[in-house]
């Protein structure tokens, strides 16, 4: 294992293999990393044959150094800048609220509890 690499680092590698769990880097003539699926890209990542494929040059974050293990992991994420959030933007509509969120993801039922009652009672 190479020495001189540290965490926080961010270095050049190339994409050797692909599995559903992550992707392996190679950083050097004898340092090989994984990309965890997760740390892919922003986002949900289903496949990640639709993100990489193998020979791909790629910049990578060293989130973790374990010499001991031989172990190296990687993010292409954490090099790259998060979507920005688009506002949610809310207007009133023959007193209902309407909504005019483009962003995507799930809400927790606490999230949108009060939401729901002030719909109820509107109707």
């Amino acid at each position: 294992m190479n020495k001189s690499l540290e965490k926080g680092q961010i270095v050049d590698g190339k994409v050797t293999g692909i599995q559903p769990y992550g992707a392996f880097v190679q950083l050097d003539e004898e340092t090989q990393g994984l990309v965890h699926i997760s740390e892919i890209t922003h986002g949900f990542v289903n496949d990640i044959n639709d993100h990489l494929k193998i020979g791909d040059e790629v910049k990578v974050k060293i989130l973790e150094v374990n010499e001991a293990e031989n172990k190296v992991s990687l993010s292409i994420r954490a090099t790259e800048e998060a979507p920005k959030k688009e506002t949610q933007a809310k207007t009133s509509t023959n007193n209902q609220t309407v909504s005019n969120d483009s962003t995507t993801g799930f809400n927790t039922l606490k999230d949108k509890l009060q939401e729901w009652i002030k719909q109820s009672e509107n109707k």
